[in-house]
């Protein structure tokens, strides 16, 4: 496993949704090629039934049919939440954005030693987390 997924690029891939950049789309498919899973954060589960329960997304079946179907992928792996990954959370830095999925999923990355592949600018300017 080399990369980790944040949640907006989850949602993406999985619904097959244009704003999913080809450069991400290539990411994920050389991995699924190479036979290497694809990992998701579990705070990105919570994040999606969240988003999902405040009608910020919305899904052709329900958000627990979605959350079921990644869970069960044998091409995903849920990487749980742990006390590293609690701590490193609190040690990103003033550059990095303040919201906790955000925090919660690039200190899986560095956790684990994955690349997070995210489109959110502000994560990636903050130069705190290993970019897919």
């Amino acid at each position: 496993m080399k990369l980790l997924l944040d949640t907006h690029v989850l949602v993406w891939w999985w619904i097959d949704d244009s704003a999913l950049p080809p450069a991400f789309a290539n990411a994920i498919d050389g991995s699924a090629k190479r036979g290497e899973p694809i990992g998701i954060s579990a705070f990105s589960l919570w994040e999606v039934a969240m988003l999902a329960s405040r009608g910020r997304l919305i899904f052709t079946g329900s958000a627990d049919a979605f959350l079921e179907e990644v869970e069960n992928d044998p091409a995903v792996q849920i990487l749980p939440l742990t006390a590293r990954i609690a701590m490193e959370s609190t040690r990103l830095g003033p550059t990095f954005p303040t919201d906790p999925a955000d925090q919660i999923i690039a200190a899986t990355a560095r956790c684990h030693g994955l690349r997070l592949l995210t489109a959110d600018e502000r994560i990636r300017r903050s130069g705190v987390v290993a970019l897919a």
